[in-house]
């Protein structure tokens, strides 16, 4: 109201209120009588459709807001330029195209997922300083730091699912959880064709959603599934495809050099992060993916490791 923030909110969770909402809630009583002279910016357009929650058009029609300014509209089909008819319908001034990269940026996830049908797809792996990502022995190889790993756990926390291949799991037994930083865990995804794996494995202890993917069994299981797939087509496409039924917007793939490089040989990727220990030389081991098709985005530091993020040539917003 006259350049003054007198409400601001965010989609906190799926399922829970939109972002108009808690916007409007947040508003502080001695300000509400400013609400319908007042303009109120969105980073996607508001919804026009019963969905989770009720229509957010419907809120800003009944507070009679001023003006809407909307950085992008909402490529899902059940609102995609509605929500912008319904607010010019009911005589509210609406201004689009405001910071319209940096917020298909922010919702790259959302766009992916409605636009390509897929998940949004973040390749990572710590390699040595060498490019060597594992042990040829059993014991496993301990590259990237403390300081990385927390790195790391927030990154899973950000994603609606992780995947690994089945000699992962095999050869080092992860729990997938993001137990290193406070918030959620992501679904657990393991492709295992043949269900070779022992149900002593972790990613079976039920503490998070696990989905297996395999060419032999489907159940219905509360916490762990198995999801079968046709052995005679290629498995990732069919992967993907699942994912998209089941609303995972995104995967983070940690899986092995095979996994990992089977989806940068396919296209199937959208950015990647890699984190080196240029301090570690293995000398000899399981080499990192060739990433190919890439550019070079920026780089941090954590502790004594370097992060590099990456995105495909590909990837559009």
């Amino acid at each position: 109201h006259k350049n003054r923030i007198i409400g601001e909110g965010y989609h906190q969770a799926y399922g829970k209120a939109h972002a108009e909402v808690n916007c409007l809630d947040a508003v502080a009583e001695e300000d509400k009588h400013l609400i319908p002279e007042s303009e109120l910016y969105v980073s996607l357009e508001p919804c026009s459709h019963f969905g989770k929650t009720p229509p957010c058009t419907d809120l800003i029609i009944k507070n009679k807001i001023l003006r809407v300014i909307i950085a992008v509209r909402d490529p899902f089909p059940a609102v995609n330029g509605s929500g912008i008819e319904r607010l010019e319908t009911a005589g509210i001034d609406v201004v689009t195209g405001v910071a319209e990269q940096a917020a298909k940026e922010i919702n790259r996830r959302f766009f992916t997922f409605h636009q390509q049908r897929r998940p949004y797809i973040l390749l990572k792996w710590a390699q040595t300083a060498d490019s060597i990502i594992g042990s040829l022995l059993p014991e496993r190889l301990l590259i990237s730091g403390s300081l990385a790993n927390r790195i790391v756990h927030r990154w899973r926390g950000e994603e609606a699912a992780i995947l690994v291949g089945a000699n992962t799991v095999e050869k080092d037994n992860p729990t997938l959880t993001a137990r290193l930083w406070p918030g959620r865990n992501p679904v657990r995804i393991v492709i295992d064709p043949g269900l070779k794996l022992s149900k002593s494995m972790n990613v079976f202890d039920e503490k998070s959603s696990t989905i297996i993917y395999n060419c032999i069994q489907k159940d219905h299981n509360t916490n762990v599934r198995h999801i079968l797939l046709d052995e005679e087509h290629d498995l990732i496409p069919q992967v993907m495809n699942s994912m998209y039924e089941e609303g995972l917007q995104s995967v983070m793939i940690e899986g092995g050099r095979v996994t990992l490089q089977s989806f940068i040989d396919t296209g199937l990727w959208d950015e990647a992060r890699i984190i080196t220990n240029p301090q570690l030389f293995a000398g000899n081991g399981i080499s990192a993916p060739r990433l190919s098709n890439f550019n070079h985005v920026h780089n941090t530091v954590a502790g004594t490791d370097r992060i590099d993020y990456f995105r495909n040539k590909n990837f559009t917003n």
